[in-house]
């Protein structure tokens, strides 16, 4: 399976704006993009002093491309994802975003129990979550309305998890999910409705546009 193992904060850059890739540390002065906010490559810097025509297919591309890499997604899986959206009753761009929030490392992410979706990525990667009593270790799981994730009964006594809790405590928790902090677990409630996303900064009919081409 191959994955983006590049700078991740080269990827806000490009996109010129916080894509939140690093959990805490794109909160702190640490982070890349307020120490270099300009696109990367040798003529990044000169090229937000020049105004530039931006076309239709330039706008829905970047669109595309920034939804890509805020749920950490390579392109021939997000192009499964709109395929299955397509076919689906509603909206697509809507329809696709919920599929994208419904993956097992969104969910991680969202319960507050990693700081970023990279993170909760490489959690269930080496096992750690639970789905409904079974042991799963793939992150593009989709979870259903009625799953429950929790963390795996062996990997409570890790250093981790031990405190998980009482960092957790501080992350809000979307409507569409519930959460029990002394468990370590959380069900889904519904499917995400569009005002349920406000935070992802993100224009999915753009998205529709570019592969309605």
């Amino acid at each position: 399976m191959s994955k983006y193992i590049g700078p991740v904060c080269k990827l806000c850059r490009r996109e010129g704006e916080k894509l939140f890739l690093k959990g805490a540390r794109c909160l702190s002065p640490k982070c890349a993009f307020e120490r270099r906010g300009f696109a990367p490559g040798m003529h990044g810097k000169d090229a937000q002093f020049r105004r530039q025509r931006v076309s239709d297919y330039t706008r829905q591309l970047r669109e595309k491309q920034k939804a890509r890499r805020v749920y950490g997604v390579l392109e021939a899986q997000f192009r499964r994802y709109y395929s299955e959206a397509l076919k689906k009753r509603g909206m697509t761009g809507l329809n696709l975003l919920q599929t994208l929030e419904s993956r097992l490392d969104n969910v991680v992410y969202r319960l507050g129990y990693a700081e970023s979706r990279g993170m909760a990525r490489v959690l269930v990667t080496h096992g750690h979550f639970n789905v409904n009593g079974r042991r799963t270790d793939v992150p593009s799981m989709v979870v259903r309305p009625g799953d429950v994730v929790e963390v795996r009964e062996g990997s409570r006594p890790r250093t981790y998890f031990t405190s998980l809790a009482e960092t957790a405590e501080g992350r809000l928790v979307p409507s569409w999910l519930e959460r029990d902090l002394g468990r370590l677990s959380g069900k889904m409630v519904k499917r995400p409705e569009r005002h349920e996303m406000s935070d992802i900064r993100l224009n999915e009919q753009l998205i529709v546009e570019f592969y309605s081409r």
